[in-house]
């Protein structure tokens, strides 16, 4: 009997690497663990494709989906807003596998309240100066846009208090082998195991 798969939301102001880690973590697409494809009102980076790194619709169809209730979580973050299928995640998690919501906090409170069971990351870079280089490197944004997202980080790392894991990303090897632990701890807890060997369990006590 397979257990049933765990919601880990993972948070981080932009630019901590948090969307690397969880590409790092994913790289050898594993059958046990997936990242959620939110929906999203922004328009596509370089590269992303729709349907893969987000369902891109319009601000039209967007409202249509929350009047509909189909979200988990939605939040607006930039001027953009941000939404989880809340059907998808449900079906996935019932059939064993773990899903990473790649959400900010805002999103990471409304998730809470729908299911408190779900384990909270929070990605911290190791300094101010830090966070600018990396946002600068990407050379995606112009400095109006970093500017805001820097003035912004500070509000956003406030949060980190109300996760249950806080990683340092200053080695990136180092922060994804320690989000890699706390990915399968989770699955060696007292709960996990008895769905997963429950059989062997009922076998290892009975008289």
């Amino acid at each position: 009997m397979s257990a049933r798969g765990n919601l880990f939301i993972v948070s981080a102001p932009s630019g901590a690497g948090k969307s690397s880690l969880i590409t790092a973590l994913l790289k050898d697409k594993p059958q046990d663990m997936q990242v959620s494809v939110s929906h999203t009102t922004r328009a596509p980076r370089p590269g992303e494709v729709d349907g893969q790194h987000y369902h891109f619709v319009s601000v039209e169809q967007f409202k249509a989906l929350i009047a509909e209730n189909a979200f988990f979580e939605s939040a607006e973050v930039f001027g953009n807003f941000y939404g989880t299928s809340r059907q998808v995640i449900e079906n996935t998690l019932r059939q064993g596998v773990d899903v990473f919501l790649d959400i900010d906090w805002q999103g990471a409170e409304q998730v809470k309240k729908i299911m408190p069971e779900a384990i909270g990351v929070f990605i911290l870079p190791p300094s101010k100066a830090e966070l600018e280089r990396r946002l600068t490197g990407r050379g995606q944004d112009s400095s109006e846009v970093i500017a805001s997202r820097m003035a912004q980080a500070v509000s956003e790392m406030s949060h980190y208090n109300e996760y249950d894991f806080v990683i340092v990303n200053d080695n990136f090897e180092q922060a994804l082998a320690d989000l890699k632990s706390i990915i399968f701890s989770q699955r060696l807890t007292c709960a996990s195991q008895f769905h997963t060997h429950n059989d062997m369990l009922v076998d290892l006590l009975a008289d």
